[in-house]
């Protein structure tokens, strides 16, 4: 673990990280992996467009390279067929996380999530839980890990085992552990998110919080009664749509003229403006949330403009918009004004 404690280091004392997630939408978006079953199949059939989606998050500002086998564990592989490469894609995607992490100064993370298996009254799914979470947090940990992250859990139930495993199989990595932010103020195995996530940090995480779920418009609320609840870091990371207090997740969201669900074929039509995701990271900043990103349908600029209000100045923001530079919609001591007032006034409707 080439870089022991530095996930604390940098959080202590208020300190804050910038964290890119959402590579299962994008590389769906970008047609390489299936909407539905949402495995990382990309990891082994073109581990070179991984990379570059690593180093294209660091350098629109994460600080964090997060290896990518989410929804890669063994349950997700059977599904399609594929649970004799488990071991290669998992090595693989924390192999490919650990050279951009090292090259570039970030910290590099481990991954594991909701195993889609686990039942509270169930003995033997816990079991098995458990074996998956095995097999995932010891090849992290040999492949040096900083700190491994364990997410989008609905039941304080799974997310506590996840934290226990990690204790126990991951050899003394520091644990990150967030719930997934349903449509209620709690999970499905009935505990307020707030007295979760206190539960979990007094169980020994590192740093506890959402992610997943709910967009801006909807998370907020119950991050400020986590950060009442909790002492140590919080972490926020929603995914970029327009959610609500009626349509809380993406989940609930429907498309307007049909009224039919939006999940997730139709989402791109409910995505965040920049200017949500700014003022977004700014009632974060604001709230004291030290872990911040985005997850599902995150992409580089709203990376971007995440650091940006966190301070940073990350090698993309010299690409950050400057409309003064717009040959219409510019400084106009700088253009003519048949561009900036008459064609200005032909673009807009005769009303």
């Amino acid at each position: 673990m080439a870089q022991s404690g530095s996930l604390l280091e940098r959080l202590a004392n208020g300190g804050s990280l910038v964290v890119a997630e959402g590579y299962i939408f994008e590389f769906e978006r970008r047609g390489y992996l299936q909407a539905g079953a949402f495995v990382p199949e990309v990891v082994i059939e073109r581990p070179d467009l991984v990379k570059i989606m690593h180093e294209e998050f660091v350098h629109a500002g994460s600080e964090v390279v997060l290896a990518f086998t989410y929804y890669g564990h063994r349950e997700k592989l059977r599904l399609v067929g594929r649970e004799d490469e488990l071991e290669t894609m998992n090595r693989r995607a924390l192999s490919i996380a650990r050279e951009v992490a090292r090259s570039t100064g970030t910290l590099f993370a481990g991954n594991i999530c909701n195993s889609t298996i686990y039942k509270r009254d169930d003995d033997s799914s816990k079991k098995a839980t458990e074996a998956m979470f095995k097999e995932q947090i010891e090849w992290a940990v040999e492949e040096g890990v900083d700190y491994i992250v364990g997410e989008t859990f609905g039941e304080l139930g799974e997310a506590m085992l996840a934290l226990e495993s990690i204790k126990k199989y991951g050899k003394g990595v520091p644990a990150v552990i967030t719930l997934a932010s349903a449509g209620h103020d709690y999970t499905f195995d009935d505990v307020l998110f707030e007295d979760a996530c206190r539960q979990l940090e007094e169980a020994g995480a590192a740093v506890v919080g959402l992610n997943c779920g709910r967009g801006p418009g909807s998370i907020l609320g119950l991050m400020k009664k986590i950060r009442a609840a909790c002492k140590g870091p919080i972490a926020c990371l929603p995914v970029p749509y327009r959610t609500s207090e009626k349509f809380p997740t993406m989940q609930s969201l429907q498309d307007p003229d049909t009224g039919k669900q939006s999940f997730p074929y139709d989402l791109p039509g409910h995505t965040c403006t920049r200017s949500e995701i700014e003022n977004f990271a700014k009632s974060c900043k604001e709230l004291g949330v030290n872990y911040v990103g985005l997850c599902c349908g995150n992409c580089s600029h709203y990376t971007r403009i995440v650091a940006e209000v966190y301070g940073r100045k990350p090698p993309a923001s010299r690409f950050s918009p400057d409309m003064s530079k717009h040959f219409m919609y510019g400084d106009k001591s700088k253009f003519d004004q048949y561009h900036t007032e008459e064609m200005v006034k032909f673009t807009k409707a005769d009303n």
